[in-house]
This record gives C-alpha cells, sequence and structure tokens, in this order.
C-alpha cells in the first residue's frame, strides 16, 4: 500500500482581536514542530519543508503566519515587538489545544523562537535556530551603501546593503530550488505581502534597532532547553560572524548547511538531515524528546528517542 501523502491544510485562528494565518500537516502524530518564517515570508513559504518534516520526523508541523505577514493583519507601531510576536505563537498554541512544540525559527523567526523559550520555557521543547538575527553583529555592514551614505544618513545606507546582499543570497538559493514546486505554495503569502509592505515595517524598523541577545542569555543560563544552531555557509545576509557570536553564547557548535540565507527553501530535505543523520542532530532530538515524555507527550521520534539523552 502506498504511503499517505501528507498536505499542508490552512485554517485561522482568532488570536487578541486579529485573525492569525496558519496552515498545518494532515497526519496524525503525537507531538507538533512549529516552523516560524522569516522576514517578507509567510507560513506558506515553508510548506515543503514542512511537509517532510512532518513525515520524517512522525510529528505534526504548524506553519503560523506571524503578524504583518502572509496575511495576517499586522501589529501596530506601539504593539511590535519581540515579545508579543512570541506570546501570540503562544495564544496559538493555546486556541490549538497544543501543550508544547519544538519550534524551528528561520531569520526573524529565530529570534521570535528564542524569545518564545525565554518567556514561556513550559512550551517549548527545543530551539532550532535557522541563521537567525537575535545577536547583533549582522546589522554591522561595510558595504557601499553604509560608506556612501554614513556621513548623512548611517541608517539608510545600512538597510540598503543588508537588503542588496540578502536580494543576492536569496535569489542564488531560489536558482537551485524547483521553483515551480515553490512557487505553487510560496506565491499566495509573497502576494499577500507585496501588497502590505507597510505592514512589515514596524518589524523591520524593531530589528535594525534592538539587541535580542538577552533572550538567547536567558535560555543559555536555563541550561535545559535544548538549542541546534543551523546557518548557510553562503549565507551573506546573515553573515558567519554572527553564527559563532550566537554559538558562542548558548555554547553549541553550529551545524552548517551548503546554501545561502534561505538554504532550506532550496533543500527542504536539509532540515529533516540535519537532525536525522548527524550525531549532532540526533542528540539534539533526543533531548528535546526527553523533554516531551517528560511533560506527558509521545517522544518526538521513536528509533531516535530510544537512544541515550546523556
Amino acid at each position: 500500500m502506498a504511503e499517505q501523502r501528507i498536505r499542508m491544510v490552512e485554517g485561522n485562528a482568532q488570536i487578541g482581536g486579529r485573525v492569525w494565518r496558519y496552515a498545518a500537516s494532515d497526519n496524525d502524530a503525537g507531538v507538533w514542530v512549529l516552523n516560524v518564517h522569516g522576514f517578507l515570508a509567510g507560513g506558506g513559504v515553508y510548506w515543503r519543508e514542512s511537509t517532510r518534516l512532518a513525515h520524517s520526523l512522525g510529528v505534526r508541523v504548524l506553519n503560523p503566519s506571524l503578524p504583518g505577514f502572509g496575511g495576517t493583519p499586522a501589529f501596530t507601531w506601539e504593539e511590535t515587538q519581540i515579545g508579543n510576536y512570541a506570546t501570540g505563537l503562544v495564544k496559538l498554541l493555546d486556541a490549538l489545544e497544543i501543550p508544547a512544540a519544538l519550534v524551528l525559527g528561520h531569520s526573524m523567526g529565530g529570534a521570535v523562537a528564542m524569545q518564545m523559550a525565554a518567556d514561556h520555557p513550559d512550551r517549548v521543547l527545543g530551539v532550532v535556530y535557522r541563521d537567525g538575527v537575535s545577536t547583533p553583529s549582522w546589522k554591522d555592514r561595510r558595504g557601499p551603501f553604509t560608506m556612501l551614505f554614513r556621513p548623512f544618513f548611517p541608517d539608510l545606507g545600512q538597510g540598503l546593503d543588508i537588503i542588496s546582499s540578502l536580494v543576492v543570497d536569496v535569489t542564488g538559493d531560489l536558482a537551485r530550488t524547483q521553483l515551480r514546486s515553490f512557487l505553487s505554495t510560496a506565491s499566495p503569502d509573497l502576494r499577500l505581502n507585496a501588497r502590505a509592505l507597510r505592514g512589515t515595517a514596524p518589524m523591520g524598523a524593531m530589528l535594525l534597532a534592538c539587541d535580542f541577545t538577552n533572550a538567547v542569555r536567558v535560555v543559555a543560563d536555563r541550561g535545559d532547553i535544548p538549542v541546534l544552531p543551523v546557518w548557510g555557509r553562503l549565507d551573506w545576509g546573515i553573515p558567519a560572524r554572527t553564527a559563532a557570536e550566537f554559538s558562542a553564547i548558548v555554547g553549541e557548535p553550529v551545524q552548517w548547511v551548503w546554501g545561502g540565507h534561505c538554504w532550506m527553501l532550496a533543500r527542504p530535505n536539509a532540515q529533516s538531515d540535519i537532525l536525522l543523520k548527524g550525531d549532532t542532530g540526533r542528540h539534539f532530538l533526543r533531548r528535546a524528546s526527553s523533554r516531551a515524555v517528560a511533560a506527558g507527550l509521545a517522544p518526538i521520534l521513536g528509533p531516535v528517542a530510544t537512544e541515550s539523552a546523556a
């Protein structure tokens, strides 16, 4: 009998006076993975990866679209605080009756994932931190726009250098993907984001202005939430020095992946391979699975969960 194909099914939940859009895998499993997207993306951009994670890890996967992205109404400027995004995700888990989840966070979503782990540790089984922006060194630019505008508009030059490096980086990743397959799931969110750029501005301004290192230190000092840093070797937007900066705080080695900032879009199987085929990934899964069992949930993956977590 052929294996059932896993699909992502769209839904929405009323949270704090706004409708949050999300999609969830349609398989049955006892543990959830929360896949938090990056800036200018949305949950639909990661559907291909999430179905593969659901299949390979034996979990259900939830792809939320954060306020301002993928059709979820934006926060106001006053509401735009990293803690509000993290709390919103916890309320989404509550709405779907999900007690705790293994959290994957990419880029901006990495910062949200670490804040969620710091503020709501009982709801987080572990964090896979992917090319994230919690620590500040990624904002230190030496490109042509920074040099040109430094005497007059330093923030503008910095922002243009970051955007240009990410455009080049992401274009390279997309050139390596199956574009038709990617666009079939990602294009609705990308169109919605293009129509609502004004709603993403508060988040962009917050990312440039704020340093979220404290949340990383809180999680590192607790020591009970496993963290797995994963980074694209060719990431120009959030470079290797930022990976080293984060790694030094959490005390975990970086797992390097071939690709740029959006390596998981070009290679949707890559994250599953990291977790299942490498010693570091398997150790991370065992620790996360131990937290799941301690919380009264099923192990994340049977064969890995039975191995010693020591």
